[in-house]
């Protein structure tokens, strides 16, 4: 049986792939400017739900990033607090304000024992905390925050992803959180059990490995049977990995890699020599190969100015 991926992890502020083969599972730790490089084979197996392998063993589509068949896709949500299936969860939660580029910034909940790690899996550049208490008030305080504030509760990881090279200081990231958590806090109508939590920003821009990080030039589509990715790695925010890789003009691409498209392939050492296919163009050296599919990145959407829920 196979070593298969189940994706990355972040644990005490530092990135790690999981595999798992049955009921084992080991961890790889990821070093930024290290080499990172592997090849896909055979065909991608759903990930399973709650911990449990998947009974069928499903074969999933390689575009995907839920990494689950269907059926365990439904599992895996029916106990999601973000579904709302946990009304009667007892634990205390947390809501935050969370920077992830200029104008970017949501709202969102998460456990209080989970400390950081929620906005470390969902790339937060800098964040702060607004308030802690019971989870129905939490889900009260996020909505409200929302409607008053024009605050999202998510942002596609493509604008995530797209500005996060090149980004202002930290004071400046401070200031934009700092300005929305004065905003929030005066608003009427938070819940009476929710406490609120005095401002103080976290800034993850070191954890990422962000500074002096260089402009994406391209996206991975998808893995395939025989595809393999490699190259240095720069950076690592959220599912993404930011990978240097040979340029066909002897210059780096800078490819990102979701890595919830790695979850359930079985991965292995790649080749040493290859040509670099895709859209990106140009040939790969040794221990910079990547043969699997990529879309351009172009300039980061937008002008940078919040644009409401989306």
């Amino acid at each position: 049986m196979s070593w298969r991926c189940e994706g990355i992890r972040w644990a005490d502020g530092a990135p790690a792939l999981v595999w798992r083969r049955g009921r084992e599972r080991r961890t790889s730790a990821l070093g930024y400017g290290r080499e990172l490089g592997f090849r896909a084979s055979g065909s991608r197996e759903c990930a399973g739900a709650r911990g449990h392998e998947c009974p069928l063993r499903a074969e999933i589509p390689a575009r995907g990033t839920g990494g689950r068949c269907a059926e365990c896709a439904r599992l895996e949500r029916a106990h999601s607090v973000a579904a709302d299936t946990l009304a009667d969860d007892p634990r205390t939660y947390r809501v935050y304000l969370a920077w992830f580029g200029p104008g970017l910034v949501k709202v969102g909940i998460t456990a209080e024992a989970r400390g950081s790690a929620r906005l470390l899996e969902q790339g937060a550049v800098t964040f702060g905390w607004l308030g802690r208490g019971p989870l129905m008030a939490a889900r009260r305080t996020e909505e409200l925050l929302r409607r008053a504030l024009g605050v999202p509760d998510r942002i596609p990881y493509a604008r995530k992803r797209a500005v996060r090279a090149g980004l202002p200081e930290r004071a400046a990231r401070t200031a934009e959180i700092l300005r929305l958590y004065g905003a929030a806090v005066d608003l009427e109508g938070w819940p009476p059990t929710l406490e609120r939590i005095a401002f103080e920003a976290v800034d993850h821009a070191g954890a990422f490995g962000l500074d002096g990080l260089p402009p994406a030039t391209g996206v991975v589509e998808r893995l395939a049977d025989g595809g393999q990715v490699a190259g240095r790695l720069l950076a690592a925010a959220g599912p993404d990995l930011h990978l240097a890789t040979g340029g066909g003009d002897g210059r780096p691409e800078v490819l990102v890699l979701d890595t919830r498209l790695m979850t359930g392939w079985a991965l292995g050492a790649p080749q040493a020599t290859a040509r670099l296919t895709g859209s990106a163009g140009g040939t790969g050296g040794t221990g910079s190969a990547v043969t699997v599919p990529v879309t351009p990145l172009g300039p980061p959407p937008g002008d940078g100015v919040q644009e409401g829920l989306f």
